[in-house]
């Protein structure tokens, strides 16, 4: 116990460490409701070093697992009952200051006799015969043999006639036979049992090395584990510092993208309205191009027609028209002349010059490289925010260096490493000490082997007189033979059988005082240590509240902290270090030592919300449209293309180019000239048809194609002069709203964005936190070789001592109980063996002896 209670002490070395408890009260964590809800990467912390404990805490009996069982089997039934928890709890708590006077007869104490009276009523049953095996065994043997020597209980030497002899001697022997079987089986039980225990007592020396190594391991790799802790602060560190060097693309590129959607759009309406000026002035300068064509081409058609119609009249009156039958004819013809005129007269329309040169001299300013410098302004935010908050990125960075520095100070402060090595260096001491006690143990373990091993001869040699009295009285038997004639075989086997229930008389009381002595305490040790230390019940009773003392709640941490009040129990920190889980989680030295809290205090200083919640990026300098664009944008809008007479031109351009289609005239000509005789007027008909037909390819079709090109551009134009004042108006008020966001509403958007940007640096710190936490519960310090002393404890003396003591007495006492028979038969037999002084005589002189 207290080589334990040293290696607890040592193992909980972070004791030492409760004393910084005070120092970090005030320090609190800001609050984290919000910042796991961030969308953080994931952080890769590695793994922290491990150590591969030897010890296997287990134990696997093999063939003498079936005698181990039978025992407990045998135990089962002298005691059946539960594991008696309440009744030991009650009994240590009662008295716990000792039993003075008369407490004994209090009513209390009274029942809790009678209570453990009647859960050990099967191991005083089976001791008060063991007792007064003891006690009888001896008096029954004196007095055997004193009424012996007075030739009495078979003392005579006289055998009488009986009819059934053979079948007695026959039942005798193979009585005696198997009684002989079976003590020889008790007694190599017995043997077996004794020297499980010199073999398995060696083999405890390689539990005790492995589990000192374990130790060693233990001490060894802790201070890496904690060291390794601590370096991984840089990965967040690390990651928090790339992320604070491109705070201009996280930080800044978030601003942009939040005003993004008012800005951008803005300086898109502007940027497309260069697009409408260029396309205002093609459509003016098509409108006139196209004026100037047809007013040309009215000139040229008119003349055209003129012509062609007074030489179709010179035709109509040649005298060749007199002929009545060609007078309808061309008076019909006659009657047409004045279709071959012009329709639409474009000569009064207005030109388009003056709106023309207005917009020329509003194209002369470039607005579409005004337009490219406010989204080259826009686009510089990152920049922008990278430039003004170099100051706040360098104290952040100082903070982080700090809060780094903290921890491994904090982790250094304690002596953790020379404590570490000062338990490595005990151990080795410890581990020293105790392979000195190896050679007396060996010692004291073969005095132990010899002692059963006598015990085991004194069985044995009451086995080799029975075997070799049935061996010599089975040989020198002759049937023959009278009482008074057998021979010296036949008396050898008698007496040695007759020696045998002498020496079984002789040390009979001894192997059961043994027994009852073993029987005793290896059995009392099984049901209330072993088998409450196997299904952990025993624990249960340590922990129980105020078990201990009567002031102090709980044992572990009272022993440990001093602190009595703190939850923490020997079962749960078995299961926890049976588990391999970490000491910290085990001992639940967050109570004393709460490093989780220190962390916290540290890495989320509130410093760095303050810095952040400081940060204020200026974007007033940010102008999206100079006021030169602006101005070229209003006089875009009144360079006078609303002033146009668009009526008048739709008008015009909505006739034909003349009165007729002179394609369908030139053809109507034709066919009254195909109606015609043959001759000169005929002909003359057709050339002016065919000269219709080339005016209007020559001049009509020019001009159709001007008048669509007029057509389109002045209804694009009537659009565009419609529209325009609207369209520059929303674009000149989504100019001043985006500036006005920039100017008034950013620092909401950088404040919002900022915030968004605390908490990603902060969710890095959570998850190195958050896996502090979980390598401290579980993978540093892991408290295995504890539960494995536990359980190679269990399994040495248990496993190993306990349960072959208990088969070592439950093969010895069936020995004794089998000597009784063995006693008996021996008697009985011996007398059919032996020669006898006197035999009986019938009255005809014939004897039988069968």
């Amino acid at each position: 116990m207290d080589m334990w209670w040293k290696v607890g002490l040592v193992l909980v070395m972070f004791w030492g460490l409760t004393s910084s408890e005070d120092r970090e009260e005030h320090r609190e964590s800001p609050p984290r409701t919000a910042m796991l809800r961030a969308p953080v990467e994931t952080l890769d912390f590695g793994f922290v070093p491990s150590v591969v404990y030897e010890t296997h805490a287990y134990y696997e009996p093999g063939p003498m697992g079936i005698l181990f069982h039978m025992v407990h089997a045998f135990l089962y039934v002298v005691q059946p009952n539960p594991f008696p928890k309440d009744l030991i709890v009650k009994m240590v708590q009662q008295n716990m200051g000792g039993i003075k006077g008369d407490d004994y007869k209090k009513p209390e104490n009274v029942v809790l006799l009678l209570q453990t009276i009647y859960y050990e009523l099967g191991f005083i049953v089976l001791s008060v015969l063991g007792v007064f095996f003891v006690l009888l065994m001896p008096i029954v043997g004196l007095c055997f043999c004193v009424c012996r020597c007075c030739e009495n209980c078979g003392g005579e030497m006289h055998q009488r006639q009986k009819k059934n002899g053979d079948c007695l001697r026959g039942f005798y022997m193979a009585t005696l036979i198997a009684t002989s079987v079976f003590l020889a089986v008790g007694v190599t039980v017995a043997y077996v049992a004794n020297q499980n225990i010199t073999s398995q007592i060696k083999s405890t020396r390689r539990l005790v090395s492995t589990n000192i190594r374990d130790l060693k391991a233990f001490a060894n790799y802790t201070p890496a584990q904690i060291d390794y802790l601590t370096a991984q602060y840089t990965t967040a560190k690390n990651k928090v510092l790339s992320d604070l060097d491109n705070i201009g693309t996280l930080l800044g590129g978030q601003i942009h993208n939040k005003l993004e959607s008012e800005v951008v759009p803005a300086l898109d309406h502007a940027l497309r309205m260069t697009a409408a000026m260029r396309e205002t002035k093609e459509s003016l300068e098509s409108v006139s191009t196209s004026l100037e064509t047809l007013q040309e081409g009215t000139g040229r058609l008119q003349v055209s027609l003129q012509s062609e119609r007074v030489s179709l009249s010179n035709t109509l009156n040649d005298w060749a028209c007199s002929n009545e039958d060609v007078t309808h004819t061309c008076n019909s013809i006659r009657g047409t002349l004045n279709q071959l005129a012009l329709s639409a007269n474009f000569n009064g329309l207005p030109d388009v010059e003056a709106p023309l040169a207005n917009l020329d001299a509003v194209l002369k300013t470039d607005l579409s490289n005004i337009v490219q410098k406010g989204y080259s302004s826009f686009n510089d935010t990152p920049q922008l925010v990278r430039e003004q908050t170099k100051g706040i990125v360098s104290e952040v960075k100082g903070l982080l260096d700090k809060s780094g520095a903290e921890i491994i100070g904090f982790t250094k402060m304690f002596p953790v490493e020379p404590a570490l090595q000062n338990f490595s260096k005990f151990l080795t001491d410890s581990q020293k000490n105790i392979e000195a006690y190896y050679p007396q143990i060996d010692q004291l373990d073969f005095y132990r082997w010899i002692g059963c091993v006598l015990i085991c001869c004194l069985v044995v040699l009451v086995l080799a007189f029975n075997f070799l009295g049935l061996l010599c009285g089975s040989c020198g038997y002759d049937k023959n033979s009278t009482p008074t004639t057998r021979g010296c075989l036949s008396n050898t086997g008698g007496n040695l059988l007759m020696a045998s229930v002498g020496f079984s008389f002789i040390f009979s009381w001894v192997l059961m005082g043994v027994v009852v002595t073993t029987f005793i305490v290896g059995g009392n040790i099984e049901k209330l240590v072993c088998e409450p230390l196997a299904n952990r019940q025993i624990f249960k009773i340590i922990d129980t509240p105020y078990m201990v003392h009567p002031t102090k709640k709980n044992f572990l941490p009272g022993m440990l902290f001093q602190d009595p009040n703190i939850d923490l129990t020997i079962g749960s920190m078995y299961r926890d270090c049976y588990e391999n889980n970490g000491l910290y989680s085990a001992l639940q030295l967050e109570t004393k030592f709460n490093f989780n809290k220190f962390l916290n205090a540290t890495v989320f200083n509130p410093e760095i919300g303050d810095i952040f919640n400081n940060v204020n990026v200026d974007l007033q300098g940010m102008l999206l449209l100079e006021q030169e664009g602006k101005d070229n944008l209003i006089d875009f809008a009144n360079t006078g293309i609303g002033d146009i007479d668009y009526q008048a031109y739709l008008t015009e351009v909505n006739k034909g180019v003349t009165v007729v289609d002179l394609l369908s005239y030139a053809n109507e000509l034709d066919a009254q000239a195909d109606n015609l005789p043959r001759g000169a007027l005929e002909n003359a008909l057709k050339g002016h048809a065919s000269s219709i037909r080339q005016i209007h390819k020559d001049q009509v079709v020019p001009m159709e194609q001007a008048m669509s090109n007029l057509n389109q551009s002045i209804r694009q134009l009537e659009k565009t002069s419609r529209e325009l004042p609207v369209k520059v108006t929303n674009v000149l008020n989504a100019i001043e709203a985006a500036e006005y966001l920039i100017s008034n509403n950013a620092s909401h958007v950088v404040k919002q964005e900022s915030d968004k940007f605390i908490k990603k640096i902060i969710g890095y710190f959570s998850q190195y936190t958050e896996w502090v936490k979980h390598s401290l519960a579980m993978e540093v310090a892991q408290c295995k070789p504890i539960s494995n002393i536990v359980d190679s404890a269990e399994i040495v003396a248990c496993s190993f001592i306990v349960d072959s003591v208990n088969t070592f007495w439950f093969g010895l006492g069936g020995c004794c109980v089998l000597l009784i028979p063995s006693i008996i038969m021996s008697v009985k037999l011996a007398k059919f063996y032996r020669r006898m002084d006197t035999e009986d005589v019938f009255d005809d002189g014939s004897e039988n002896w069968s």
